[in-house]
């Protein structure tokens, strides 16, 4: 069932470029995934730094399995470092679901 993965950051605002670099760099890293559709990333207007990533993949099991990926894991970290405040995950699947 597609899933969508809604991911909430709120980013120093000192480290915009690295940012930008690190979603870049995660993005591309996704790409190559089994069950990767796609991505965009928004900002709230009057707060850039405040971004909501929209990813939308095959199924809930394709997104877990990218959680896991080292590659991932190690940008997510360097994410981690230029934060306000821990990042937010939410998980939806499209339709009704049993579960």
């Amino acid at each position: 069932m597609l899933a969508k993965i809604l991911i909430k950051r709120h980013f120093k605002q000192e480290f915009t470029p690295e940012v930008i670099e690190l979603l870049h760099n995660l993005r591309g890293a996704a790409l190559t995934q089994p069950g990767y559709i796609s991505g965009e990333t928004l900002t709230r207007p009057g707060d850039p730094c405040r971004m909501l990533v929209i990813g939308t993949w095959q199924s809930l099991d394709s997104w877990h399995q990218w959680q896991k990926n080292e590659r991932r894991r190690e940008l997510d970290a360097e994410l981690d470092i230029l934060l306000e405040e821990p990042a937010t995950y939410e998980e939806y699947v499209v339709g009704w679901s049993k579960t």
